[in-house]
């Protein structure tokens, strides 16, 4: 049988594909203190073994979004491969902006994400269970609750990152559900200030956290990611900044998690020359 070789390269390429495709599951991981199995996708490596002990990303969506959302983009899932680490991608419930809610005892996405899933997943993969093993990001609403967690959780997680991320919530006190998880800003200000990332720099100790942030110059929150880096700056915390071109949606967010998932291999991988 004779093949070009245009036709012989596209089996190859297929085989290539086929070879390093990561192996994901969505699966329902229960949460004790909201009583409900949350949907939750996770990938591993295609050749994933449990005599390895693999470095984890948790990944956040947004506010409209769900679990499966990364799972839906391209490249993402194979990344589980290319770097040799698993992916996590709970569902943070619709505008829980990952707090425990003060307002709505059932939403305690805080709780879930900082220490149910984080026992769940090192339970049940072999996982690297410290800081140093594993990173959060997220977009959007996904972005200020990947921050908010890392900063509160700083021995939880060793890297955060955020992709156009609501790093202050303040500007908005009528959008996203904000108000039903905290209560109006007009009556309970002490919450807003107290849970949004900007304010909460001052948690942050000397090289305990990678950072790396992420917003398109025509995005709605590119000013308050601009207040971010500014603040960051300000009190000489060291981190990654990268603004371009683009808007709060699918296309910028395709190319910045790549990016996002380098920065999270880099961490994992190389030595800190920061740290001794």
């Amino acid at each position: 049988m004779r093949m070009k070789k245009g036709g012989l390269m596209a089996v190859f390429l297929v085989l290539l594909l086929r070879v390093s495709a990561a192996k994901v599951d969505t699966l329902d991981v229960f949460s004790p203190a909201m009583n409900k199995n949350i949907k939750t996708v996770v990938a591993v490596p295609d050749h994933y073994d449990r005599s390895k002990k693999y470095p984890v990303v948790y990944l956040l969506h947004g506010y409209s979004g769900n679990y499966a959302g990364y799972a839906k983009m391209k490249g993402v899932m194979e990344t589980a491969d290319q770097y040799q680490m698993l992916l996590v991608c709970p569902d943070g419930g619709y505008g829980s902006w990952y707090w425990d809610s003060p307002v709505d005892p059932s939403f305690k996405y805080e709780t879930f994400v900082a220490k149910e899933l984080i026992a769940w997943v090192d339970k049940n993969y072999s996982t690297i269970p410290k800081a140093s093993g594993r990173g959060i990001t997220g977009l959007s609403m996904g972005g200020h609750g990947a921050l908010y967690l890392a900063i509160k959780h700083s021995d939880v997680f060793g890297a955060a990152g955020s992709m156009s991320g609501g790093v202050d919530i303040r500007p908005f006190p009528n959008n996203w559900d904000i108000a039903k998880r905290l209560g109006r800003y007009a009556e309970f200000p002490e919450r807003w200030e107290k849970n949004t990332v900007i304010n909460m720099l001052y948690l942050i100790q000397p090289n305990t956290l990678k950072i790396m942030i992420d917003c398109g110059t025509e995005d709605f929150f590119y000013k308050v990611n601009e207040n971010l880096h500014r603040e960051l700056l300000l009190r000489n915390i060291p981190h990654d900044y990268i603004t371009r071109p683009g808007a709060h949606n699918g296309d910028y967010w395709q190319n910045a998690i790549q990016y996002q998932l380098l920065f999270m291999h880099r961490f994992f991988t190389e030595p800190d020359p920061g740290k001794k």
